[in-house]
């Protein structure tokens, strides 16, 4: 039986059956879904990394105490029961719409798209687990030698796939689609462990009364959607009152935006002449909004740390921070790269043909640039401003030594496929014809009709 190459050198049997190719050529709707989600994605770290370099320099400026009374001022809704401070609402009110659009990508991939089948799942499920068990890990390794505090064992274990995407379209001009896609699946479900953590660890004070009404309120959500309740009047008013008993409940409020997000269909039903799904047309109008408002706010008014040259040498000596930093940078690599190694070389699951080994690698060190829900968690295991302010900077410097690691090894990726693609596309005759496949003509004629021709195959490095 014919044998094909694994990325990495080991043969491996060709039947369908015995391995299964994890990001081989999708459908064209979910391949148009996810060029989509990658477009939004990128330009939303655009915007993302503008709101945090905004943030840091208004922090650090002679206009800090302003950046401090916008970011603590109180505005309430005495009606809802809600007094916050403009930073607790873009924290817990905006970022419930970044979460909801996670959501419905989750139950997308889940439904029609990577994650849909145990074969394909099964690679992308233990690279991200592996990529939150060893940071964490790692965090508590260097904490307990230090004789931390062990409470911030999650902030190092989410990745940021906004910045992570703008990282990789910065430098890519030749790397391979599957690696965009790889991060993306990867992403979906980190961002489902992130949640989890969130909903089950962060939960504080719960008051099982308001937490009975979300439950109510997200059954209804669920029916008006199996019964092909349409219009979104319907549909806000209640997200709104899910959202505010899941705050009251106790549990954190973006795990209402989660909640919703897989309860929305994600296949259109052709019988009553749906061109979309109900989850792909919330994406559509949400994704802007998380991508281009609530995500950047959420960053301008979390990323504000005061950073000098002594707070800066501080983050590399306290337990904490260390802890934060080597768990992004080393954990995050260890854990995306030698999850995607066990799966491969251990279960029938296998990488796209375009992709090597060394890609893995740099996305796995890409995987460290943990931002948004790094810092969100980070709020949340260390409510005490010194502590939190020790640990943001922590998340801040781990993100950028991670995505200068990153951008250094995919610099060389990319370097490597832009040559293998000018000497595969190289036509010195000028005849149309790349001289790759006519390499091995004795002469410069066309070979006989039915003959192959030698060496016609583009070559591939790693």
């Amino acid at each position: 039986m014919p044998a094909r190459r694994r990325p990495g050198g080991c043969a491996v049997p060709s039947t369908p059956e015995e391995r299964k190719t994890f990001l081989d050529r999708p459908s064209w709707p979910e391949r148009t879904a996810v060029a989509r989600a990658l477009r939004a994605e990128t330009v939303g770290g655009m915007v993302l990394l503008a709101a945090a370099v905004v943030a840091l320099v208004w922090a650090n400026s002679p206009w800090s105490d302003v950046y401090t009374r916008v970011r603590d001022f109180h505005v309430g809704i005495p009606v809802l029961g809600l007094d916050l401070s403009v930073g607790h609402w873009t924290a817990d009110g905006l970022l419930t719409i970044f979460f909801l659009v996670a959501g419905i990508e989750l139950k997308r991939e889940l439904v029609v798209g990577e994650l849909r089948t145990p074969a394909t799942a099964i690679l992308p499920a233990v690279a991200a687990v592996c990529g939150m068990v060893v940071p964490a890990l790692v965090y508590l390794a260097v904490v307990r030698t230090g004789g931390g505090e062990l409470g911030g064992w999650a902030v190092p274990m989410a990745t940021d796939i906004a910045f992570a995407l703008a990282v990789l379209a910065v430098l890519n001009t030749h790397l391979p689609a599957a690696m965009r896609a790889f991060l993306l699946t990867l992403a979906v479900v980190d961002d489902l462990g992130a949640i989890a953590i969130i909903a089950i660890f962060f939960s504080d004070d719960l008051n099982p009364l308001a937490l009975g009404g979300a439950a109510v309120a997200l059954i209804v959500f669920g029916v008006m959607q199996r019964l092909r309740v349409r219009g979104w009047w319907w549909y806000l008013p209640l997200g709104l009152a899910i959202w505010v008993l899941m705050y009251h409940g106790g549990v954190h409020a973006t795990v209402a935006g989660v909640a919703m997000g897989l309860l929305l269909r994600a296949t259109p039903d052709g019988e009553r002449g749906e061109g979309i799904s109900p989850g792909e047309r919330a994406a559509h109008i949400l994704r802007p909004i998380s991508a281009g408002v609530a995500a950047p706010l959420f960053a301008l008014f979390a990323a504000g740390v005061s950073v000098s040259g002594a707070g800066l040498a501080a983050v590399f000596t306290k337990p904490e921070s260390l802890g934060v930093i080597l768990g992004l940078v080393v954990g995050k690599t260890l854990g995306i790269f030698g999850g995607t190694y066990l799966a491969a070389r251990f279960t029938r699951a296998q990488l796209n043909k375009d992709l090597r080994w060394a890609d893995v690698l740099a996305l796995a060190a890409l995987g460290g640039i943990g931002f948004t829900v790094a810092l969100l968690i980070g709020e949340l295991a260390f409510p005490q401003p010194d502590m939190m302010a020790g640990v943001k900077t922590g998340v801040l410097v781990g993100s950028v030594i991670a995505a200068l690691v990153a951008a250094l090894l995919l610099k060389r990726r990319n370097g490597i496929y832009r040559r293998l693609y000018a000497e595969e596309n190289l036509d010195e005759n000028a005849d149309g014809i790349p001289d790759i496949y006519q390499q091995g003509a004795e002469d410069e004629s066309e070979p006989a009709v039915g003959q192959p021709e030698a060496n016609s195959q583009p070559r591939h490095t790693d």
